[in-house]
């Protein structure tokens, strides 16, 4: 799945059918190639953004996406919240890559396959890292 197509949609408990808000962004692991936490924006802006973490996640389709209903959101991953899409990339030897366009992803397990860049595309096994200034990938 793109990442283009899942954001906005929105994030739905499976039990009660309550709606969380809208999926906004996504917490990267890099070095593990995987996403780790969903980050959802309130419903119609009433509430901060949240995150909630992979493993809550029971499934994503293209009108919503569904989490299990006794898992509480939580803070989310410690660190910067960057937004992946737009950052520039870079190799290893700090070579430009292009810019982040999408991400590639497997919604059953959260698996990085590939980010779509300006310059083409980068396999998830080759990220090394992501921060606020770039996504670092593995030269080759």
């Amino acid at each position: 799945m793109r990442f283009s197509e899942a954001r906005g949609l929105p994030v739905v408990t499976l039990g009660e059918a309550r709606e969380l808000g809208v999926l906004h962004s996504l917490a990267l692991d890099a070095a593990a190639g995987r996403i780790t936490h969903l980050r959802v924006a309130g419903p119609r802006g009433r509430r901060k953004e949240t995150a909630v973490a992979w493993r809550a996640l029971h499934a994503m389709g293209p009108d919503a996406v569904l989490v299990v209903s006794d898992v509480p959101p939580d803070p989310g991953p410690p660190g910067p919240r960057n937004e992946v899409l737009g950052l520039r990339v870079l190799s290893e030897e700090g070579e430009e890559r292009g810019t982040v366009q999408d991400l590639v992803f497997d919604p059953a397990t959260g698996r990085i396959d590939k980010v779509v860049t300006t310059l083409g595309e980068v396999g998830g096994d080759r990220l090394l890292g992501l921060g606020d200034y770039a996504l670092v990938v593995r030269s080759g």
